[in-house]
């Protein structure tokens, strides 16, 4: 692989390829200084320093405070660099701020510090991914910065640290960055010569994608400021399997710069659950939030909303939003995705409920959540777009404003902004003819087996409904996400081979979309002694909704239920 958990950096193992130029690892870039006087000590003895205030390798590198714990754990382990906890999470705080990523660099990749499970659709090529994603996620080399050096060095490194890399890196090139995915041929750089290999176009892509100094990271450098996140926040937060949750964030000073208590207070909107937590978090490069949440309920299984949590979010340079994810399990596979929303005495909107409209619907209620609504409220105040009356104010509230509503029957389906007074929550409200398909979310889940000392890793499914917008074909661009729609989910063979036979063993799925996976160990039920690995569908059938021919609608998503991870590269520790 290209650049899997060991993407750091390192003062040894130098490989090259014959067919690139020796000087291909030698700096020619300007690097960028450390100036903090521990990590140049605790650094500097391995990473000499010049006379510009440079460290080698270091001053050459850039990223998210994840690569950085990485790096540093990695020094300790291997090459014998004395930290104690404190002196560690100084040098990250201090790398992390100064030798990071801009917001617009992190974003693409946020995904891979959120712990998400996707379908990576960012990889350029064939060679691309065999020499970059073939043993890890491609985000995890996106989540650098580096000098062309650098880049070079990383791939040399990982030839002499994984027997696989230097083979994956020597095969041929069968397309470069651009070309039609599943096109290939050959590539070469002149007539008559030796192919070009993956790991070239690889390094080529990555140098020029990825490089040291880009204009955002510039801009942000000097734009960025300290993170004054402390006051009150609107939380909206969408749990899969429970719903939407709704409440505050209330974020206070901590023991340092950049460090905050936290107090979480939610709400189920459909069933009234109630999450109350104190935490904590730490602020990297006046953007990233890494933090903990610990409510004092204990759960009751391992899908209960009142987990511990490990929270990432991004905060708009503006700090008046964030988003971000969440999560916990042993293999962070439930989360809430949340938005957060500045409560600072202004009117705001945090959320709307209930999800969605029908176009010809009489008499809806509708609950709009926020702060600071004005007093003397009427109906006209509010507006939640074309074809959508407002015919009564129920109540009104600083924090919650009740209408009724009356939907047009011709409303045509889209995402209202809904606004009260002067504020405006945008695309907030889908408003919808009919439920004419569903997907199944995740459309690709992963689950793990466990039992024993391996906790098992589980995972949530949930059927979403979509009208197919007005021009009523489906999987279009207008086409409107309504909401989660009530349905029964059943496993189905993914027939990949003759005689096959895994929906009997690689776990239990209940109707409601809960997935327990099998045990770990060898099953003398299984032909050969096999494990209970196994690759499923999970169909999902609607209760309500049907099809044209008077059919449930029904949709499904592709399940790999594989081996424990038996090696973790999480980064708990940014966290604390």
């Amino acid at each position: 692989m290209l650049f899997g958990a060991a993407s750091l950096f390192s003062a040894s193992a130098v490989i090259g390829q014959a067919s690139l130029p020796a000087d291909e690892g030698i700096e020619k870039e300007d690097g960028i200084p450390v100036t903090d006087g521990l990590t140049r000590e605790k650094c500097g003895s391995c990473h000499t320093a010049d006379d510009k205030g440079n460290l080698s390798r270091i001053s050459w590198v850039r990223t998210t405070p994840e690569g950085w714990d990485q790096a540093i754990k990695r020094m300790v382990r291997l090459n014998g660099a004395a930290l104690t906890p404190e002196e560690a999470r100084h040098i990250v705080r201090y790398l992390a701020d100064t030798h990071g990523l801009a917001p617009e660099e992190a974003k693409p990749v946020q995904y891979l510090v959120e712990k998400r499970v996707i379908d990576e659709t960012n990889i350029p090529s064939e060679s691309v991914r065999t020499s970059c994603a073939a043993c890890h996620a491609f985000a995890q080399p996106l989540s650098w910065r580096r000098s062309a050096a650098e880049w070079k060095n990383l791939q040399e490194f990982h030839v002499a640290l994984y027997s696989q890399a230097d083979a994956q890196y020597r095969r041929p090139a069968v397309d470069r960055p651009g070309a039609v995915f599943g096109q290939t041929e050959p590539v070469v750089s002149k007539p008559g010569m030796i192919p070009v290999t993956s790991g070239q176009v690889a390094l080529e892509y990555l140098r020029k994608a990825a490089p040291l100094r880009t204009q955002e990271w510039t801009a942000w450098e000097a734009r960025k400021q300290a993170p004054r996140l402390a006051g009150k926040w609107l939380a909206s937060a969408w749990l899969p399997g429970k719903g939407l949750f709704y409440g505050t964030f209330t974020v206070a000073p901590g023991a340092a710069e950049g460090e905050f208590k936290t107090e979480t207070a939610l709400k189920n909107l459909a069933d009234g659950d109630v999450l109350s937590a104190p935490g904590g978090g730490l602020v990297y490069g006046g953007y990233a939030w890494r933090g903990r949440t610990m409510p004092a309920a204990a759960p009751t299984a391992p899908n209960a909303f009142n987990q511990p949590l490990r929270s990432t979010m991004m905060f708009g340079s503006d700090r008046r939003s964030a988003t971000g994810r969440w999560f916990w399990g042993d293999y962070q596979e439930f989360g809430y995705d949340v938005t957060l929303t500045r409560a600072d005495g202004s009117p705001v909107i945090g959320a709307v409920w209930p999800a969605a409209i029908k176009s010809g619907a009489k008499a809806q209620t509708v609950h709009i959540y926020g702060d600071a609504f004005p007093a003397g409220l009427t109906a006209r105040d509010v507006d939640l777009g074309t074809g959508i009356t407002v015919t009564k104010l129920v109540s009104a509230a600083p924090g919650e404003v009740v209408v009724t509503v009356d939907a047009a029957a011709d409303v045509k389906p889209s995402v209202h902004d809904v606004s009260v007074g002067s504020a405006v929550l945008a695309s907030a409200l889908p408003v919808y003819q009919k439920i004419a398909y569903l997907k199944v979310s995740p459309e690709t889940g992963i689950s793990r087996l466990g039992s024993g000392k391996r906790t098992p890793g589980y995972a949530q499914f949930e059927a979403w409904g979509f009208d197919a917008g007005a021009d009523g074909k489906p999987n279009t661009a207008d086409d409107v996400k309504v909401g989660v729609v009530p349905a029964e989910f059943h496993i189905e063979e993914f027939q990949a081979t003759y005689y096959d036979d895994d929906k009997d063993f690689v776990g239990k799925l209940t109707p409601s979309g809960f997935f327990t996976p099998a045990s770990d160990g060898p099953n003398p039920q299984r032909s050969g002694n096999r494990n209970n690995y196994g690759d499923v569908w999970v169909v999902a059938t609607a209760k309500d909704e049907k099809d044209a021919t008077g059919q449930p609608l029904t949709a499904r998503s592709y399940l790999v239920v594989t081996v424990p991870a038996y090696k973790r590269w999480d980064n708990p520790g940014v966290s604390q």
